[in-house]
């Protein structure tokens, strides 16, 4: 059967329910969510906890299975990304020959599929290429095939983990490292090299000793530190503070919001926001089981979520093209596309033997390996 509610899951379920209404460009639903009042959004909160959930596995497996099974994930995540690629690149094509509106076939950065399908298909084979909205399943292939070196690394060095893991990521801000896409002229929206970082402090933060456990340690203090964090990150998106970051040269751009590098000041008021969600998420569960539950369920079936809401969204954006940009029709697509992934979420542990949801594991094989491990 699978785990209990936990506070990973739901958060990790709320991340997915976050970035499909945020995809839903312009809709009435994205203007309640966090990323409106917060400098950071759903994308490093995803990020994290993904960091996080690798520790908890490489906690329970000897290296040499974690280093497989991360890998293993990798190349499913790989093939999700082409298999939602293909998926996406269809409904337009469909869109466009229904609606008799060839330009439907632009949308999401997708012309180059219809106009050099060749160079397309050998760009999203080599993850150079990325559709609009789809950039964070290649982020989340390279942040696993460096999970393997991130767990032997840790074994060896945890304080060089995460000095190296710094040290990569302020280089990366200094020189704004470039990151180029092919065939089109652009480079990677999220940069591997920084986006590591946010993935690394999932990790370290995830254990219960060196920083992990000195933050447990010290959780209501650095609560107290961070409620004036948030206020002045409030204040800074509302009142557009911080500077755009195409406006600034390479050399500042650690000074603005950019979420392609996941600067500093989206990197520390995600950290103060991280501070509350375990203190939040008991309440949901007391008051809000069904809610606690069905986050959970999401966050347990991440990837497929992930993909399913992505369809949903890129489907979202046709409907409201083709319906108008109303109230009610932002209410039935949110409505609809929410209840269409915990369907699926649903369906997918039914169809499922009862294992580790963390691990993967079957219960019989999990013991051992966690013998080994302590």
């Amino acid at each position: 059967m699978p785990r209990p509610a936990n506070a990973i899951d739901f958060w990790r379920g709320f991340a997915l329910v976050s970035i499909f209404i945020n995809h839903i460009d312009g809709n009435f639903y994205s203007s309640l969510t966090h990323m409106n009042y917060s400098i950071s959004d759903a994308a490093e909160l995803f990020v994290f906890l993904a960091g996080w959930a690798v520790c908890i596995v490489a906690g329970k497996l000897p290296t040499g299975a974690a280093i497989r099974k991360f890998l293993a994930r990798a190349g499913v995540i790989y093939a999700a990304q082409l298999l939602v690629a293909a998926a996406a690149v269809a409904i337009l094509a469909t869109a466009a020959r229904a609606l008799r509106e060839p330009a439907l076939r632009e949308w999401v950065n997708a012309e180059t599929v219809f106009e050099e399908p060749w160079r397309a298909v050998l760009g999203l084979a080599t993850l150079t290429y990325h559709l609009d909205y789809l950039s964070v399943l290649p982020l989340y292939v390279v942040l696993l095939v460096l999970a393997p070196g991130i767990v032997v690394l840790d074994r060896f060095s945890p304080r060089l983990l995460l000095s190296l893991s710094f040290a990569i990521y302020v280089v990366t801000l200094l020189v704004a490292a470039p990151m180029p896409t092919w065939p089109d002229d652009g480079e990677w929206f999220f940069r591997p090299l920084a986006w590591q970082f946010v993935f690394v402090l999932g990790f370290v933060l995830a254990k219960e000793d060196g920083i992990g456990g000195v933050a447990r340690t010290h959780l209501p203090a650095l609560r107290l530190v961070a409620i004036p964090v948030l206020a002045l990150g409030l204040l800074a998106k509302l009142y557009g503070v911080l500077p755009d970051p195409d406006d600034v040269p390479d050399a500042l751009l650690w000074l603005s919001d950019s979420k392609s590098f996941a600067t500093p000041a989206r990197l520390i008021q995600f950290l103060a926001l991280a501070a509350m969600f375990p203190a939040a998420f008991p309440t949901i569960q007391r008051y809000a089981s069904t809610v606690a539950e069905f986050g959970a369920r999401l966050g347990r079936n991440s990837l497929l979520v992930f993909g399913l809401g992505s369809l949903l969204s890129l489907s979202g954006e046709l409907t409201r093209h083709v319906a108008g940009r109303t109230l009610l029709v932002d209410t039935l697509i949110v409505g609809i596309g929410i209840t269409l992934m915990g369907l699926a979420a649903v369906l997918a542990e039914r169809g499922t033997p009862p294992r580790s949801r963390i691990t993967g594991e079957k219960p019989e094989r999990l013991r051992p390996a966690m013998a080994r491990s302590n």
